[in-house]
């Protein structure tokens, strides 16, 4: 052994000491650490019970102020209620293509628009001090881009502010990166991904040309492929990326697979009305009469 070997060794200690101990920041983040009050909370949300959901990621975040998940997760309360009721998760919404396309009919409820966007702007405002510390902050850049991913939906779906809702699509796509350069199994950033990529490019070609010029690109089986990743490694977001992957398989024609996600959904979640009369559309059975409208 000569000094060069020496001379090598320590330099790789060198690296190692000085490298930030990333296990110990991601252990501690709730984003990417199952935190049970917060799957309880989730759990909730998808079983449409919007309240208990609201009340248990409140007590979360009221204990943990500046954690920006938090925000997110209240966030994704008020706008995945607003999705629900305006039918939007549901085959009736995806395969109408005027509405997929270009959004609801009528206007959103305005005070719970409201409360999700005061969410969303505390959870970026939370986010934006902890990139300030550190700019790779992946906790920071997971919040970013779930808000970012909200809003474009939120803009698309319910706003019909199509232009706004590019714009928020290409910040959450570049927040996305970032964050998947550092954590890259931070697979429930997929859901933003894949539900852009989806809806883009289910465009028509002449629109998705012109996009290009500004940087934003659309393409429906890699969105789809990303909300299987979703699907596959997700945490929080998981049964939320089955439900647009179904529902997507279904615009798609790709029953088999629309079939088995709302089996899956259904099963584990027996307490919703909404898996269980969408796996029944899926399969061609009448709706159950205990959960007709």
């Amino acid at each position: 052994m000569n000094w060069r070997y020496y001379a090598a060794i320590s330099l790789l200690l060198s690296a190692a000491a000085a490298r930030p101990a990333r296990s110990d920041e991601i252990a501690k983040s709730p984003a990417f650490t199952t935190v049970a009050e917060l799957s309880s909370g989730f759990h909730s949300l998808y079983v449409q019970d919007f309240l208990e959901a609201r009340e248990k990621f409140d007590t979360w975040e009221s204990q943990h102020p500046q954690e920006p998940f938090g925000q997110v997760a209240i966030a994704a309360s008020y706008l995945f209620e607003e999705l629900y009721r305006q039918g939007v998760l549901s085959s009736d919404f995806f395969l109408n293509e005027k509405r997929f396309l270009h959004g609801i009919e009528g206007k959103p409820d305005a005070a719970r628009m409201k409360s999700f966007q005061d969410a969303v702007d505390r959870a970026r405002k939370l986010a934006k001090e902890r990139l300030a510390k550190n700019a790779r902050d992946p906790e920071a850049l997971f919040a970013l881009t779930l808000a970012a991913g909200m809003e474009s939906n939120a803009d698309m779906m319910l706003k019909k502010h199509h232009l706004e809702a590019l714009k928020r699509l290409k910040e959450g796509n570049e927040y996305a990166k970032e964050l998947l350069a550092e954590e890259p199994d931070a697979n429930d950033a997929y859901v933003a991904l894949g539900t852009d990529n989806y809806v883009i490019g289910s465009l028509s070609g002449g629109a998705r040309f012109f996009l290009k010029f500004g940087g934003i690109h659309g393409d429906k089986k890699l969105g789809m492929q990303q909300l299987e990743k979703a699907i596959d490694g997700g945490r929080y977001l998981q049964p939320f990326a089955k439900i647009l992957l179904a529902l997507a398989a279904r615009r798609e024609k790709q029953n088999p697979l629309a079939q088995k996600l709302l089996r899956e959904l259904s099963e584990e979640f027996p307490e919703s009305p909404l898996y269980a009369a969408e796996y029944a559309k899926a399969m061609g059975r009448p709706i159950p009469a205990e959960i007709r409208p």
